[in-house]
């Protein structure tokens, strides 16, 4: 019944994500004239602050009739949007002209409340048919004077719609505040407000399949799409350089280690090894923490199939314009059904380093990278929640959630578990290991762990920097990021250049005699995700505007489940990319 139970969850979650398209909210629909067309309010909230919002009738706007909230899909609601019945009628091809909404009386507890939504830059969001509409609350009047005492507060009162239709279909609408029309919120004192708005429908010839393309233009640009393109271009001769340079030396030492090694065999038999071949009984000693090294590489093969299976979606146009909740559903479902991957990778490597308590690696796997994201969301909800905060996830939510890990994401992650254990799969050594290990040379500084790690993170972090620029202002901003084409591209470069790097520094390290490679590779590879998030102070306190605790809770919290999963999964791309190196140059040699 359970697993019924769960089909069912994941059926109906995967049409959501692969088909968000199909809306319940009639903005497929044809109209006639007169007809209504759906108008929700969404939030409110500063405009620096993405993560900080609240519901649009937290603040005193006044409301005719009852309100009515709209049904949302599981990324909607995780996305913090809470729609619901607007009092503007909108109808369809009826203009208006300084339609009185109703007149309210502001308290002076309203008026305070107005003026700190106004101090600090305030927006609001609805949607029309589907199509988002943005503004202002109000606008302070410094009047040339630096003293703050002496600022003058203004609320907008009066909203003009401008609709555009074509035929029998909403085209686009935009929204403007009356600069003349406005309320003194100065002084604490009670004021007399009438809440009015105006629309307007002019016809256009733009098709309805192409409404949403004006939204995908902000990032299409011409200054924009230049600055991509240097970005690709500085990525790629990156790349070349940096594997063209790796390549050659790497071929070249190796070729040489090969006739260098070949000839000592010719030789006297008792002469003695230098370099990695001195160590080829100890290169394939199982690493230390072995569980949790498998566990890891579970994690990490899971997040790069989850990123994989995303930007599928998003080259193939799921991920469109203010498609709202579309990537947190995917982001759900597909986390959930690769679950799987994870534990037949891990249970099957784990099996191979020949661990025997593949339970209790099976455990670790599925804690590895969802414990720290459950922790993080128990924090940054408990805060939301005493912000009365839209970013706080209803109940009803968190159980839909709990449900999809307990009956989805688990069972998966057991059935992969045993898949994995009964592979059967030997561990591939080309050479044999020796019984006791030999003792590592004393190494300088720069060959430590440490430093190999800022090494092998700053390379392909220099690849990428550019574009993280664009995707932190469409993820804690309001611009809009649809280039995905462009970031694929960025994202294959940072996979080569994290495997080309992390190859070269394990040959160095082999080089020098030392055999502790396991681990070293993989912490190597996933040094990028540290480099990320150390762009995540430069963003934050450089080139942003977000203050507050909640703010910078969501951020820093949220962006260090991001750099985590980014460490798995570039730690597991090294490691795989060392290992089929490693397999490679001692299978070429011949060994006692």
């Amino acid at each position: 019944m359970a697993r019924g139970g769960a089909c069912h969850v994941v059926v109906f979650l995967l049409l959501c994500a692969a088909f968000p398209a199909v809306r319940s909210d009639g903005s497929d629909h044809k109209y006639k004239v007169g007809d209504p067309v759906p108008l929700y309010a969404n939030k409110v909230g500063p405009f620096h602050n993405p993560s900080e919002t609240y519901r649009y009738f937290d603040l005193p706007f006044c409301s005719t009739g009852e309100l009515k909230d709209k049904s949302e899909a599981l990324g909607e609601v995780l996305n913090g949007d809470r729609l619901v019945s607007a009092p503007y009628k909108l109808d369809f091809l009826v203009d208006r002209e300084s339609e009185v909404i109703c007149k309210k009386k502001l308290s002076k507890k309203d008026v305070a409340e107005f003026r700190r939504a106004v101090a600090k830059d305030y927006y609001f969001q609805m949607y029309y048919d589907d199509l988002p509409i943005w503004g202002f609350l109000g606008k302070v009047d410094k009047e040339g004077s630096g003293d703050p005492s002496e600022y003058k507060y203004y609320l907008f009162k009066h909203l003009h719609f401008e609709i555009f239709y074509n035929k029998d279909r909403v085209i686009e609408i935009n929204a403007r505040t009356d600069p003349n029309a406005l309320v003194d919120l100065t002084e604490d004192k009670e004021v007399d407000v009438e809440f009015m708005y105006s629309a307007k429908w002019k016809e256009t010839h733009v098709p309805f399949e192409k409404r949403m393309d004006k939204y995908s233009k902000s990032s299409s640009l011409p200054r924009h799409l230049e600055i991509h393109w240097f970005s690709i271009i500085n990525s790629c001769v990156t790349v070349l350089l940096l594997t063209g340079f790796l390549a050659t030396i790497l071929m070249r030492v190796l070729k040489n280690d090969f006739v260098k090694y070949a000839h000592d065999e010719e030789a006297a038999d008792d002469q003695e090894e230098t370099g990695w071949k001195y160590i080829h009984g100890d290169v394939f000693r199982f690493p230390k923490y072995k569980s949790l090294f498998a566990a890891c590489l579970g994690s990490g093969t899971q997040l790069f199939t989850l990123a994989t299976f995303i930007f599928l979606l998003a080259l193939v146009g799921v991920f469109y314009p203010y498609n709202r909740g579309a990537l947190f559903t995917a982001l759900v479902v597909i986390y959930a059904l690769t679950s799987g991957i994870a534990g037949y990778t891990a249970a099957s490597f784990y099996c191979q380093l020949e661990g025997t308590n593949w339970v209790r690696n099976l455990l670790l796997t599925g804690a590895l990278f969802c414990g720290p994201l459950f922790l993080t969301f128990c924090f940054l909800n408990t805060v939301a929640i005493a912000y009365h905060a839209t970013a706080a996830l209803p109940f009803g939510t968190i159980v839909v959630i709990f449900l999809i890990w307990a009956l989805v994401t688990s069972p998966l992650l057991v059935l992969g578990g045993i898949a994995g254990k009964n592979s059967k799969a030997e561990f591939q050594a080309p050479v044999r290991t020796t019984k006791y290990p030999r003792e590592i040379p004393p190494l300088p500084w720069y060959r430590a762990t440490l430093p190999q790690m800022a090494m092998a993170g700053f390379l392909p972090f220099s690849a990428i920097y550019i574009e993280l620029y664009y995707i932190f202002a469409s993820v804690w901003g309001h611009r809009i990021y649809t280039i995905y084409s462009i970031l694929f591209i960025v994202f294959i470069i940072l996979l080569i250049v994290t495997a080309f790097i992390t190859v070269a520094l394990t040959y160095f390290q082999l080089a020098a005699e030392d055999h502790e490679w396991w681990w070293r590779s993989f912490l190597c590879g996933g040094s990028t995700g540290l480099f990320i998030y150390g762009y995540c102070l430069y963003y934050y306190y450089a080139r942003s505007d977000m203050s507050g605790f909640m703010q910078t809770s969501f951020f820093f919290g949220y962006m260090a489940c991001i750099c985590y999963a980014f460490f798995l999964m570039l730690g597991a791309v090294g490691f795989r990319a060392s290992l089929f190196f490693v397999r490679h140059i001692y299978r070429s040699i011949k060994c006692e």
